[in-house]
């Protein structure tokens, strides 16, 4: 796949893209933009790829779907947890729209000053990345959606009362899946998701 327009294509056959909205987000936030020079030339595959210090972007089809689990609505408040290459961050940025905001946070310093740049560039002003420890946005703040590109040993309980009324997490696991959990009505539930691996998640 040579371009963004092949790279949804490719999406759309295999069902990873499930919705109008998604489609055009990965359209309008070219993931080019998001990977580092050396490996431009793959960046419309649908595979990881390094970014640095053994991260990497996450293949897109992963993101596709996380995305369509989350629900982004327009003017949704959101917390992206290891940001990495900034990419998902802004996908979900263009989702919120203008009156939505996405609160982005990476730990690791290398990657944290890659990917803040690239949301820099890409012109979205409704996106936030910060070079830190996302344990310290969730405790502070309430959220309406919540994104990880990490992998919890466990969801932390603290971070599912982070989220707002009617909110949804979507969120790896070390037990090599991914969970949804929504809120209503102050009780939670959660959807297990299995088959996928993603980096760990660190605190400082």
């Amino acid at each position: 796949m040579s371009s963004k327009d092949s790279l949804v294509a490719h999406l759309l056959r295999s069902g990873a893209i499930q919705s109008k909205r998604i489609e055009k987000a990965f359209l309008e936030v070219d993931r080019g933009g998001f990977v580092p020079d050396a490996w431009r030339a793959h960046a419309y595959e649908d595979r990881p790829l390094p970014i640095a210090e053994g991260q990497t972007i996450s293949q897109p089809s992963t993101v596709a779907f996380m995305l369509g689990l989350l629900g982004v609505e327009k003017g949704d408040k959101i917390l992206d947890i290891g940001a990495g290459s900034g990419w998902a961050a802004c996908l979900m940025g263009y989702l919120a729209g203008e009156e939505g905001a996405v609160h982005a946070c990476e730990i690791n310093q290398k990657v944290g000053h890659f990917g803040k740049k690239a949301v820099e560039n890409s012109g979205l002003g409704n996106v936030d990345y910060r070079i830190g420890n996302a344990a310290d946005l969730w405790k502070e703040n309430c959220y309406d959606k919540i994104y990880s590109g990490a992998a919890f040993r466990e969801i932390p309980r603290d971070l599912e009362e982070s989220l707002n009324k009617s909110g949804a997490l979507v969120a790896p696991t070390q037990s090599n899946d991914i969970r949804r959990i929504s809120k209503k009505d102050g009780k939670f539930e959660e959807k297990v998701y299995p088959g996928f691996v993603f980096v760990p998640f660190l605190e400082e």
